[in-house]
Formats: C-alpha cells, sequence, structure tokens
C-alpha cells in the first residue's frame, strides 16, 4: 500500500521517515520529494509498504504525530489518472488527422 506523508519538516531526512514506518513493518520503498534546483524536501514524500495491514497501522498511529516540530499528515496515496485532458485532446486530433487523408 503506498502512503502519502505530507506537512514534513524540510529537515526530515529519508533515513528518519524509513526508522519511522519500519517500527510498523517492511517498508519496499521510500521517496521523499525534493526541489531539484534547491535540492530540499518539498515537505512530502511516499512510503510503500507491501502488507496492507501494516500500512494501515502505520497510517493510524504516524497521522498526527509531531515529527521535527510539525504535524504530519500520513493517509492512503490516491492513484493518478494515466492520461490527462490534454493527452486525450492530442489523441482525438491525432485520429482527426488520419480521416482526412
Amino acid at each position: 500500500m503506498k502512503l502519502l506523508i505530507r506537512n514534513l519538516n524540510r529537515t526530515t531526512t529519508e533515513a528518519e521517515l524509513l526508522d519511522l514506518f519500519e517500527a510498523y513493518g517492511a517498508v519496499q520503498s521510500l521517496q521523499l520529494v525534493r526541489d531539484e534546483d534547491a535540492n530540499l524536501s518539498k515537505g512530502f514524500g511516499f512510503v510503500n509498504m507491501p502488507k496492507a495491514g501494516e500500512a494501515k497501522v502505520a497510517m493510524q498511529n504516524l497521522n498526527g504525530k509531531i515529527i521535527g516540530g510539525f504535524k504530519i499528515r500520513v493517509k492512503k496515496a490516491e492513484e493518478r489518472a494515466e492520461q490527462t485532458a490534454s493527452d486525450e485532446l492530442d489523441d482525438t486530433s491525432a485520429l482527426d488527422a488520419d480521416s482526412n487523408d
């Protein structure tokens, strides 16, 4: 189960997050989202835990916890739509161009 962690202190490290979540079970992957230009955390990240039961326990126990002076929020990550509206428009334009041949 993929979890979204928000409202992180920008000084929170991936190692600190890993320690937090491993206390509740196995962590398959962890990504702290960074600003590429400044190489600083953007204050949120994702943790993927293979066992849904462990992820739910982690979510219940860590949501609202104060970490680095910030009250973090942990919830199930929503899956993004694969195609955006502009992609769909591009696909339609390509079909229209084909029919004009």
